[in-house]
C-alpha cells in the first residue's frame, strides 16, 4: 500500500486503532465454541496454584492465599468454616477454585491456615 495516498494514511492511523497488542485479556474476544472455565476470574491464580501442585496436601495460611488471589476474602472467608465446605454451585462460584482443582477445604480458623486435599 503507497503510504503517500490518503487511503494508505487512513489505513496505517487505522491499524493502531483495531489492532492493539497491549490491550488487557479481559477486552479479547474469545470463540464462541472455547468452553468458559467454571472458575471466576478473580478466583483463578487460586485454582491455578491448587491445580498445579503434585502434593496430596496443601497448606495455605490466610496471608498466602491473600497474596495468591491480591485482594482480601470476604470476612466470612476469617470466621465461618462454610465459606470453606460449603459449596452451593449457584451462589458460591468461589469454591469452584478448589473443587476445579480436584480438593477439598478444611479451615482452620483459629490457626488462621485451609488444608486442601486432592481428591482420589
Amino acid at each position: 500500500m503507497n503510504l503517500r495516498s490518503t487511503l494508505g494514511r487512513a489505513a496505517t492511523g487505522l491499524r493502531g486503532w483495531w489492532h492493539r497488542d497491549d490491550a488487557p485479556v479481559s477486552l479479547r474476544v474469545s470463540s464462541p465454541d472455547e468452553p468458559k472455565s467454571p472458575v471466576p476470574a478473580a478466583y483463578m491464580p487460586l485454582y491455578a496454584y491448587l491445580d498445579r501442585r503434585y502434593a496430596t496436601t496443601v497448606v495455605l495460611t490466610f496471608e498466602q492465599i491473600e497474596a495468591l488471589l491480591g485482594f482480601t476474602p470476604p470476612s466470612p472467608a476469617f470466621a465461618d468454616a462454610e465459606w470453606w465446605t460449603h459449596s452451593d454451585r449457584t451462589t458460591d462460584r468461589h469454591s469452584t477454585a478448589w473443587t476445579a482443582a480436584r480438593r477439598t477445604a478444611a479451615p482452620h480458623l483459629s490457626a488462621r491456615t485451609v488444608v486442601f486435599e486432592r481428591l482420589p
